[in-house]
């Protein structure tokens, strides 16, 4: 028994002593949680989703520190940024960690490369589908690949190509989405895959109960991220934490691509001007699209360069009107700043919960 999900179990609390009731909580989310805790090298299967400048060095480590799996946002990081991050979380914890790199990244072989000689053992790979080599690549340095699958039969080509595990995240999540609702995801996808590789829920997850359900249904694991957002130990400006507390769900609202030629990956952030600033963006790069100014894989990556940068005007110079405040819809659950481990400690807590009532 972990000492997170001991500290969680419901009889623990009321001071039961009973190995029945015992075994009907905390010891259940323990088995259910078992492989995907095994394969993360994690005390629980929960992992802290990439969030571009705010996964870093410290939420990363205290993620990893509180018993869970911290996974550092390499977005558009140059390779000497990664590799000083790496370093610097190393010198944080000695629990395992990830690292989130973008398909589209120009330099995602240099950045594998920097993952390897730190011995990093997940790779997450997000953005589109893994470009040619790059799997082989990570596999060669020992460390284990994780992808985004947001259809099944997406799924079912990254399982045949040789990933070691899958995050199914539906729409309701912060960041880049995809088009289908996290729980449509979960009943299509788990009773095909979820027993070749190990699968992790993510978008919308807020509570436990709900973490509960998909473990379940079959999954490994979840993923979370803005529920650590507001964590003590999270760098994000206060101006960004406080537009968090007090948004509700549907503040989180989904961009629009305003251009059929210029597919855009929809982002959910809470509503602001920074969306108008968006779609002004969008039309610029279509008219230089119409010009033959700028070819489609340079107009995307200039949208993504926008993101960041935006995004970093919100969480580190805490522009929250003009900046992006990436949130997924379960931004109303986070009612205050708290530490990571508390959080973590709230959610198994639920979950365990959850599973003692259920008495299976």
């Amino acid at each position: 028994m972990t000492d997170t999900l001991a500290a969680s179990s419901p009889a623990h609390d009321t001071g039961a002593h009973d190995s029945g009731a015992h075994d009907s909580g905390a010891a259940r989310l323990q088995r259910r949680m078992a492989r995907g805790a095994a394969f993360l090298g994690s005390e629980v299967a929960v992992m802290a989703g990439a969030m571009s400048w705010v996964s870093e060095r410290n939420l990363v480590a205290a993620m990893s520190n509180a018993g869970g799996f911290g996974v550092i946002a390499c977005g558009a990081m140059t390779v000497e940024l990664l590799d000083r991050e790496i370093e610097a979380t190393k010198a944080l914890t000695s629990r395992p960690f990830g690292v989130n790199l973008i398909t589209m990244h120009p330099d995602l072989m240099a950045l594998i490369e920097v993952c390897g000689r730190h011995g990093v053992g997940h790779v997450v790979l997000a953005g589109g589908l893994p470009p040619k080599g790059s799997l082989e690549a990570i596999k060669a340095t020992g460390a284990k690949v994780i992808c985004f699958a947001p259809a099944l039969s997406l799924a079912k080509k990254l399982i045949r190509s040789g990933v070691d595990a899958l995050v199914i995240e539906g729409m309701e999540a912060g960041g880049h989405i995809g088009p289908v609702s996290t729980s449509v995801l979960a009943q299509e996808m788990l009773p095909t895959i979820a027993e070749q590789v190990p699968v992790f829920v993510a978008g919308g997850i807020g509570r436990g109960e709900a973490i509960a359900g998909y473990l379940d249904m079959g999954a490994a694991g979840v993923q979370l991220g803005t529920r650590f957002v507001c964590a003590t130990e999270s760098i994000a400006h206060p101006n960004f934490k406080r537009a968090f507390i007090r948004a509700s769900a549907r503040d989180a609202v989904a961009s629009v691509q305003i251009d059929p030629r210029l597919p855009v990956i929809p982002v959910r952030a809470l509503k602001n001007a920074g969306g108008e600033l968006f779609t002004a963006k969008q039309r610029e790069v279509a008219g230089r699209l119409d010009e033959a100014a700028v070819a489609m894989a340079e107009a995307q990556l200039e949208i993504e360069h926008y993101w960041a940068g935006a995004l970093r005007r919100a969480v580190i110079d805490g522009d929250v009107e003009h900046g992006s405040v990436m949130a997924g819809q379960s931004v109303g659950m986070v009612t205050r700043e708290e530490p990571l481990a508390d959080i973590l400690a709230e959610l198994m807590a639920e979950a365990a919960g959850a599973l003692e009532k259920r008495g299976a």
